[in-house]
């Protein structure tokens, strides 16, 4: 029952960002004058969006298979498949993606991996995934190209937010890894202040999720120093699999025959949307991220297109992955439910 109510409560809660979401953006506005705007569109150059969505969800499918098969675990790529879409699935829809992992462990348990292979593998493509983000919102920060930095400045307070979260989740993510007793000695003594404000009843439940938590890198730093060569080359894929999410930006740009604008400056400025909406409590940054495309694209796709390019972009990235991982998820689940209970009758 507790289960239950828990999953009502995330469902209410995805619908209510969706709901305000919705009316945020579209306050105001003609429906008819954007679908009309919409229509300009070439539908044609908007057909490598969607390949670049397939692109991403299975570039994490080539990780899993590349970094399972180094631990002596013989998967097929197309179970890896399946781990990519549930992960996406429920990272979509939970805050901060926090709900992703749990259930490729999950799944991947279900299929006899072992769960000190699932944790080090999906440790290594997290940290990797994260890393990857915090590079690119880097060398924007670093480089500061005037072409790019005339539509950042506008939103740079929620830019440099979302840029800190990211570093802080990577610094935590490599301390767990590397110097996991010294994040241990922090959390501990965070829990202890904490426990004197009264703002936890129960620390003793909040030590062991810790420990769980940091039980689930253990092992992942002795891989990391045993496979260089693989975790460079998990590095390169994983660029390729961000920035190809990224490219449906520019894809929807062309679609509208615009020009002006180079292929680097739309993605580059898409992926620090991704920066500063990745770690906020949103599920897929909902809400955020459709507005930081308002903003910082108005100038690029103007007035009248900047929001018929935002449904296009957004819906095809978030919502068109939502609803195909949804697909296979519920596929997923359908077919280990069958299973389970032809076990049951033949008990």
């Amino acid at each position: 029952m507790k289960k239950f109510w828990k999953k009502a409560a995330n469902v209410a809660f995805l619908a209510a960002v969706f709901a305000l979401t919705v009316w945020a953006v579209f306050r105001g506005e003609n429906p008819r004058e954007i679908a009309a705007d919409l229509a300009k569109a070439d539908p044609a150059r908007l057909l490598p969006c969607v390949v670049c969505v397939v692109g991403f969800i299975l570039g994490e499918s080539v990780v899993i298979y590349h970094l399972t098969r180094s631990l002596g675990v013989g998967i097929r790529l197309g179970r890896c498949c399946l781990y990519s879409f549930i992960g996406f699935f429920y990272s979509a829809i939970t805050p901060s993606a926090s709900g992703g992992q749990p259930m490729q462990v999950l799944y991947m348990r279900r299929d006899g991996i072992p769960v000190a292979v699932s944790t080090v593998v999906l440790a290594i493509v997290t940290i990797t995934y994260k890393f990857v983000l915090v590079l690119a919102g880097a060398l924007v920060f670093l480089l500061r190209p005037p072409r790019l930095m005339v539509y950042l400045d506008p939103v740079a307070p929620i830019v440099y937010l979302g840029m800190a979260l990211n570093v802080v989740c990577v610094a935590g993510l490599l301390l767990a890894v590397f110097h996991p007793n010294l994040v241990r000695t922090l959390a501990r003594w965070g829990l202890g202040l904490l426990t004197r404000l009264k703002l936890f009843r129960s620390p003793e439940k909040q030590a062991q999720r810790l420990e769980r938590i940091l039980g689930q890198y253990q092992g992942t730093a002795d891989y990391f120093w045993s496979h260089k060569g693989l975790i460079l080359r998990v590095f390169f894929l994983t660029v390729a699999q961000r920035f190809s999410l990224f490219l449906v930006t520019w894809f929807t740009y062309r679609a509208f025959g615009l020009a002006g604008h180079t292929l680097p400056e739309v993605v580059s400025l898409q992926a620090m949307i991704s920066v500063a909406a990745d770690m906020l409590p949103l599920p897929g940054g909902m809400g955020v991220s459709e507005t930081l495309f308002l903003d910082i694209f108005r100038g690029m796709f103007g007035e009248d297109l900047v929001l018929p390019g935002m449904m296009i972009s957004r819906g095809i990235s978030y919502y068109t992955q939502l609803i195909l991982c949804a697909l296979v998820t519920a596929g997923a689940a359908l077919v280990w439910n069958l299973k389970r209970q032809k076990g049951r009758e033949l008990i």
